[in-house]
């Protein structure tokens, strides 16, 4: 039996626009979708070549600052709009600690996702999709590879490179249209 492939995305960012005044999307007004992710992604999750898991760090959720209602709402919402345009998540990891509280559960840990770790998936053919340094190394020490989503890097690969990360990343793109064609090319 062949192990299923896993496509880890991240959430804001990557499926979503985190907004520049403030990271957080707490409501819904600041839900707003990238272009060509819900149809790219759903070209993807159509061929059923990978499990979809959100993995997400949501820095001090369930504070007073960020309370899990406000979150709730919109990643609900979320959920709705992509499920009912075919793309449906086998599981969603979320992450409430911040930074500094250096949480084994936190991106790039793995503590969240162990279960993935047991031998059951195909890691060495399964990718992370994310904005940030720490989603490609999270591909490192899942070890799967990554795809960095960057709409403003145009391709450079220098942080990468800097970071001792480049051997892990297979694409810098901040266009879903081109990683949606990367992903469905492998295989």
């Amino acid at each position: 039996m062949l192990k299923k492939r896993l496509l880890f995305l991240d959430r804001d960012g990557t499926l979503i626009r985190e907004p520049e005044d403030d990271p957080q999307v707490d409501s819904l007004e600041k839900l707003e979708l990238l272009p060509k992710v819900v149809v790219s992604l759903n070209r993807v999750a159509s061929t059923g070549m990978f499990h979809l898991v959100m993995v997400s760090n949501q820095d001090g959720l369930g504070t007073r600052s960020f309370p899990m209602a406000s979150f709730q709402a919109s990643q609900e919402k979320l959920l709705t709009l992509l499920a009912n345009e075919g793309i449906r998540f086998a599981a969603v990891h979320i992450d409430p600690t911040w930074p500094q509280d250096n949480a084994p559960t936190r991106k790039p840990g793995t503590g969240m996702l162990n279960e993935y770790l047991n031998g059951d998936y195909d890691l060495e053919h399964s990718y992370v999709v994310g904005d940030r340094l720490s989603d490609v190394e999270l591909a490192r020490n899942l070890g799967c590879r990554a795809v960095w989503y960057r709409e403003d890097t145009l391709g450079n690969r220098d942080p990468l490179v800097a970071a001792g990360l480049e051997r892990w990343c297979d694409l810098v793109s901040g266009d879903w249209a081109v990683v949606a064609d990367f992903l469905l090319g492998i295989r």
